[in-house]
């Protein structure tokens, strides 16, 4: 296939050649309309770029299929056997794989450790999940992911699950043994979802874990926005195999999609797969050195400690990690990975991705350079030689995995939408609770619609939330209060 050509950037390049007129939305007309105060912010390329899909970019009845040759070259690229865009994130797609695979009251094994939107998912289709456990790491107090092992003693537990669905990487980089996985469930006709969220770049140099179509997955949901080049909500999804079909993919897709979709998202993602298949393995060959250099760095400044394979890769623990993924172990220094990324945002203008108690983590990618990564370790090094200024961090109840691991007592959709009622934290202890309750980010509920609240796990939200943790979808975002289900449920 030609990878020269970029055929969503090709007709927005023709729209305008061709002085097409809209009498259609977008109602800013190409920007006419827009206040000129928007336009000297945002430029007038973005207005004259954002157009319908259909009766814009294509005609009516999508005769140019400028879309689907996009998405059939971005397949190729990857080497995918079908791709779909989607300009709603990898929350939409990931919900989209979800119900391909189970229905209603069907069981699904998932790992423990799923982003928020995996819930949503099971919310929204009332599936069944079969809770698979990560690997815990009591020294560092992370979650890596299950075992397949793990998924193997699930599935012979629940022989009648309809598939499994895995996080890998995890937001903290660690990676999973997806091939291991993926053997079980085509041992038992069932498919395989990886939510592969942070992953777009694994399929541009060996160097990095190995990315989920080529450990044998059957979908895989990739995040472009997160390490690519795409704008925020770019999002795609791979299929192989034939344990799901493009169709049954497609309609769930557009069950949840928008019939407004961005073309700008669209025109991102087009050319983010035609820059990675001429120029991938040299921006990953340059990240990765750029990575080593910058860990090495950090290594240096005393009291900072950057985790890599010695801490996240051994047996019981993660299987591979991605070393673009920056984490920095604050333990040495003595305060909480909340205050340094707020203080490094006050006094350096840096924006750092994960926070949490310990740690802080700092994503590089292929847009990174010598400047960017410089006046990251010039704030690190001036961070710890502020660190007297900063307030020790506070001590934070961390459940060990036995008290953080609840009891799934009823579905999530049942418990979303019953009968609930707001009560102090205290009390929703030994309730059902009713909402989801997720550290933001990475994005993993600690507690979610069905699970059976405990005490370890209510005073590690309040005493996160005092210490600096944000828990955002919380009804009560200070979890003074917690939303529960009215009525005693048994177990299920």
């Amino acid at each position: 296939m030609d990878h020269s050509t970029a055929p969503v950037l090709d007709a927005l390049l023709a729209y305008h050649d061709q002085d097409q007129l809209p009498f259609t939305p977008p109602g800013h007309k190409q920007g006419r309309g827009a206040d000129p105060r928007v336009r000297a912010v945002l430029g007038d390329a973005l207005f004259r770029a954002d157009m319908l899909a259909v009766s814009g970019l294509d005609d009516r009845t999508t005769s140019g299929k400028v879309l689907e040759r996009a998405e059939r070259l971005m397949a190729d690229a990857v080497g995918a056997e079908h791709t779909f865009f989607s300009t709603c994130g990898s929350s939409l797609s990931v919900k989209a794989a979800m119900l391909a695979v189970a229905g209603p009251h069907e069981k699904l094994l998932v790992s423990r450790d799923a982003h928020k939107s995996v819930v949503s998912g099971l919310i929204l289709a009332g599936i069944r999940p079969v809770w698979v456990e990560p690997q815990w790491d009591a020294r560092l107090h992370l979650a890596h992911p299950p075992a397949p092992d793990s998924f193997r003693a699930a599935f012979e537990a629940h022989p009648d699950a309809r598939g499994a669905l895995l996080t890998s990487p995890t937001p903290y980089g660690t990676c999973a043994d997806i091939n291991a996985v993926a053997e079980l469930c085509h041992a038992r006709g069932v498919p395989l979802i990886v939510d592969e969220a942070w992953g777009a770049h694994l399929p541009f140099h060996p160097e990095l874990p190995t990315w989920a179509m080529d450990a044998g997955a059957d979908v895989c949901v990739t995040s472009v926005h997160k390490m690519g080049s795409g704008l925020e909500q770019g999002s795609v999804f791979h299929l192989q195999g034939d344990l799901i079909t493009p169709h049954t993919l497609a309609s769930r897709a557009d069950l949840l999609d928008t019939t407004s979709p961005s073309v700008l998202v669209y025109a991102a993602l087009d050319g983010w797969r035609r820059q990675m298949v001429e120029h991938g393995h040299t921006l990953m060959e340059d990240a990765l050195a750029r990575a080593r250099r910058v860990r090495a760095a950090v290594q240096g400044v005393d009291g900072l400690h950057v985790n890599g394979r010695d801490d996240f890769c051994s047996a019981g623990l993660a299987f591979d990690m991605d070393p673009l993924q920056i984490f920095i172990d604050l333990s040495e220094v003595k305060f909480s990975g909340y205050d340094a990324a707020d203080w490094l945002r006050r006094h350096h203008r840096i924006n750092l991705h994960t926070s949490d108690h310990r740690r802080i983590n700092a994503q590089l990618t292929h847009a990174d350079d010598e400047r960017t990564t410089g006046r990251l370790l010039d704030g690190l090094r001036d961070l710890v030689a502020h660190a007297d200024d900063l307030p020790p961090a506070p001590g934070i109840r961390i459940p060990d995995p036995s008290e953080l691991r609840l009891r799934q007592v009823t579905l999530p959709r049942d418990a979303f939408f019953g009968e609930v009622e707001q009560v102090p934290a205290d009390q929703a202890v030994g309730r059902v609770c009713a909402e989801t309750l997720t550290p933001y980010p990475p994005g993993i509920p600690a507690a979610l619609p069905g699970e059976l609240l405990d005490q370890a796990v209510v005073d590690y939200l309040r005493t996160g939330v005092e210490a600096g943790m944000f828990v955002p979808d919380a009804a009560d975002s200070t979890v003074a209060t917690i939303r529960v289900s009215v009525h005693d449920v048994g177990a299920d």
